[in-house]
């Protein structure tokens, strides 16, 4: 199954996709788009663009677990991209993806502009990866 992820954010959003056989977890894009209306169809067009079956939209939890004002936000959006693209829309716990795409690219020498333009795709593959861990285990 092809399965989207989505790190949605305020700004910037990554976008990642896994192959069919959901071994591959490879960043698309990452999308600069501040009103959420717009970020919806633009998500919607990658996921029909891509053949999606399945997306996935990083849920920003608060270290304790509590949802505060993003995590809202974030699931407000997954509701609405349901709506826009008709496609299933699962949520995944993203709590430390940020830092783990920032470990990532510290230990590949990224920095600067390009750090910046690259990590939250990078967040979206580590949501797909975990996404994609989580199916597999489940399976069993």
């Amino acid at each position: 199954m092809v399965i989207m992820s989505v790190d949605f954010g305020r700004v910037r959003t990554g976008i990642a996709v896994c192959d069919r056989s959901e071994f591959l977890a490879s960043p698309v894009t990452v999308i600069n788009e501040k009103y959420v209306p717009a970020l919806v169809e633009k998500v919607a067009a990658l996921a029909a663009e891509k053949k999606a079956e399945l997306i996935v939209v990083g849920l920003p939890v608060n270290m304790d677990g509590s949802e505060g004002e993003s995590a809202q936000n974030a699931r407000r959006f997954a509701e609405d991209l349901h709506r826009a693209c008709g496609i299933e829309v699962d949520m995944l716990d993203e709590r430390c993806t940020t830092m783990e795409a920032h470990q990532f690219l510290n230990a590949t020498n990224t920095r600067g502009k390009k750090r910046k333009a690259v990590v939250d795709a990078v967040s979206a593959v580590i949501i797909l990866e975990n996404y994609l861990t989580k199916r597999k285990n489940s399976a069993k």
